[in-house]
């Protein structure tokens, strides 16, 4: 959430910055009519409770009933007239609170202007682009092959978007979890296990609600949700806490099963695995000192980037437009694996620095040591690296012209022994 002193000294500088992520910019001119007439009713009730605290003390000292009585009917009139406004100014709160929940973080000056992900910016490559020296299968017939996915029975038993992955596959995958939290790990991030459902004022604090209602999952039951991204439960550890100063940076990693509802474009990324309702992924996520958060950025695309690197994998560093740039981001790299099987680039990761953003909404603070005063901490997140397209990429990356996959060097002691995937029934 944007602090609303911006909106007020510089509402021109938040409207461009809606434009630019080609977003209406009319909130913004609302945002500062509720502020003002908030702002005017909270001086008129103080000018009347001043008022009739005055008119209180000298009502004791009045010593003719009909004065005295008069004096006290006033102040029973202004007394409902203050209940009248602050009701009024509840309201108003209510609703100014609404607008800025949905008003994005503003843009650092480097991100790339754009529409669409189609003006994203490829910054660097790393790798060249793998031509395979046989005719390489796509991952939904090369797993379907080996039988280590199977489509029919996700559609058995859920629906379109789901499957079933079988022995070795299910196995490869558990070794790409397991493999990047132990590197996360090594690269200063403590693991932590976090709970696959939330409350309602978690995903408010991580800026998932009320933006992305429509797209996450939601047991009205209990009033749970199911993670979008271990981001959530990540953010809601230190919600409504202030931590010492000298705790920053606090470095975390998770792994959680995601849900999202995927709505698709007709034709669209349909084939295969790499678009479902559920997923897996591995996070980091950091709590920050304000002014450290750029060097925390590249530290995190630097564990992400070594993830790949691991794998062998060739990826590129993409540079997200406006018009691209997540809701929460101030600025945001994505990294995309190519896929030699489908020929495609495939993002696996996307690597945020929020600045006070998420702090603001979920009111995590630090303690400053020189002031002693609390102050709101930058918070950043990275997929390191989200499923299944991490593990599309490995099977299309290490197959063999007999139909096998050779199993990565890295991934080999979480896979038992098996070097080779081949069909098995």
């Amino acid at each position: 959430m944007l602090d609303i002193n911006i909106i007020r000294e510089q509402p021109e500088i938040v409207k461009r910055s809606l434009e630019i992520r080609q977003m209406d910019s009319s909130p913004v001119d609302q945002v500062i009519q509720l502020d003002t007439e908030r702002r005017a009713i909270l001086g008129e009730v103080e000018q009347m409770k001043a008022e009739r605290n005055a008119v209180s003390k000298e009502i004791g000292k009045i010593k003719d009933a009909n004065e005295r009585n008069a004096k006290i009917e006033a102040m029973r009139i202004v007394g409902d007239k203050i209940a009248e406004l602050d009701l009024k100014e509840k309201a108003i709160s209510e609703e100014l609170k609404s607008l800025l929940m949905i008003i994005p973080n503003i843009p650092q000056p480097e991100v790339p202007i754009g529409q669409s992900d189609a003006d994203n910016v490829v910054m660097r490559q790393e790798g060249e682009i793998i031509e395979l020296p046989f005719e390489g299968l796509p991952h939904w017939d090369l797993g379907t092959n080996l039988n280590i996915i199977d489509f029919d029975r996700g559609v058995k038993l859920t629906g379109s978007r789901f499957y079933v992955l079988n022995g070795q596959g299910a196995r490869l995958q558990r070794a790409l979890i397991a493999f990047m939290l132990d590197l996360h790990i090594r690269q200063g991030y403590k693991e932590r296990y976090t709970p696959f459902m939330v409350k309602n004022e978690v995903l408010y604090g991580a800026g998932q609600l009320p933006k992305f209602r429509d797209n996450l999952y939601h047991d009205a039951e209990e009033d749970y949700w199911w993670v979008p991204t271990a981001e959530v439960p990540l953010t809601g550890l230190y919600m409504n806490e202030i931590v010492e100063e000298e705790t920053l940076p606090m470095r975390f990693t998770a792994y959680t099963p995601c849900f999202r509802r995927e709505k698709m474009s007709a034709g669209r990324d349909v084939r295969g695995i790499k678009r479902g309702h559920q997923f897996d992924k591995v996070e980091m996520y950091c709590y920050s000192h304000p002014e450290k958060s750029a060097d925390e950025l590249d530290r995190m695309l630097n564990a992400a980037e070594e993830t790949c690197k691991a794998l062998g994998l060739t990826y590129h560093i993409v540079a997200q437009c406006t018009g691209d740039l997540g809701f929460n981001a101030q600025i945001c790299y994505d990294i995309e694996v190519w896929a030699p099987g489908s020929r495609e680039w495939l993002e696996v990761s996307s690597v945020s620095n929020d600045g006070d953003f998420q702090a603001r909404r979920a009111a995590i603070r630090f303690r400053d040591k020189n002031s002693g005063k609390p102050r709101l901490l930058h918070t950043l997140n990275g997929s390191g690296l989200g499923l299944p397209r991490t593990l599309i990429a490995v099977m299309e990356t290490y197959q063999q012209p007999d139909g096998s996959i050779i199993v990565p060097e890295v991934l080999k002691p979480w896979m038992g022994g098996i070097e080779r995937i081949i069909r098995e029934e």
